[in-house]
């Protein structure tokens, strides 16, 4: 396998861009992209740090981020796994991607940016909900954004997937793989009851 190692290699395989991919680009929030934006509950997080890259799913059940201005998204930090990957990343490295979707839309809605890691109180209080706060909120200004185009969504037909219920590893089978003697069976079951209490 021979790496293509120049952009002008990458350029003569590709040529040049579709002016339209470029003109599309936006560097803040506008009207449509705020309807686009607010309308979805789901984003991957993607961070760079020391020790490599990281990409990360969010949801809520509402709007996954909130708009703070035309430059800049709130995504609040709920209850996980204490890994904080991606908040680490961005404490060293203030550099942040968003891909937003949202359900049987095709296209995708990437933001880049700068983040910011915040625990201030008049932050977190934007976010209560059940009488619960984030333990912090990422705040990230937009540098730039715009749509994707809807071939990859279209071609893996991820909202009509034609081949019906798949097999597929459970949560507890992957932590069987690394721990045989873990109880896959028993974490699976119990899980969905006990996420409940710990989604916010």
């Amino acid at each position: 396998m021979t790496p293509i190692k120049s952009i002008a290699e990458l350029e003569d395989i590709y040529g040049k861009a579709n002016p339209r991919s470029l003109t599309k680009v936006v560097t803040h929030m506008t009207p449509l992209y705020r309807d686009w934006i607010e309308a979805s509950r789901f984003v991957v997080v993607s961070t760079v740090g020391p020790e490599g890259t990281d990409g990360s799913p969010r949801g809520d059940d509402g709007s996954v981020v909130t708009i703070a201005d035309d430059k800049t998204v709130l995504m609040p930090d709920w209850f996980g796994n204490n890994r904080v990957d991606t908040l680490r990343n961005v404490v060293r490295d203030e550099r942040v991607s968003l891909m937003f979707m949202v359900p049987n839309s095709t296209s995708v809605v990437r933001v880049n940016g700068t983040g910011i890691v915040t625990a201030s109180e008049d932050v977190l209080m934007r976010f209560e909900k059940k009488g619960k706060l984030p333990r912090s909120v990422l705040a990230i200004t937009i540098t730039e954004m715009y749509f994707q185009c809807a071939k990859a969504l279209m071609r893996s037909k991820l909202w009509n997937d034609e081949r019906g219920e798949m097999k597929l590893p459970t949560a507890g089978a992957f932590l069987k793989e690394r721990e045989a003697m873990f109880d896959a069976e028993s974490y699976d079951a119990d899980y969905p009851e006990y996420a409940k209490s710990r989604m916010w």
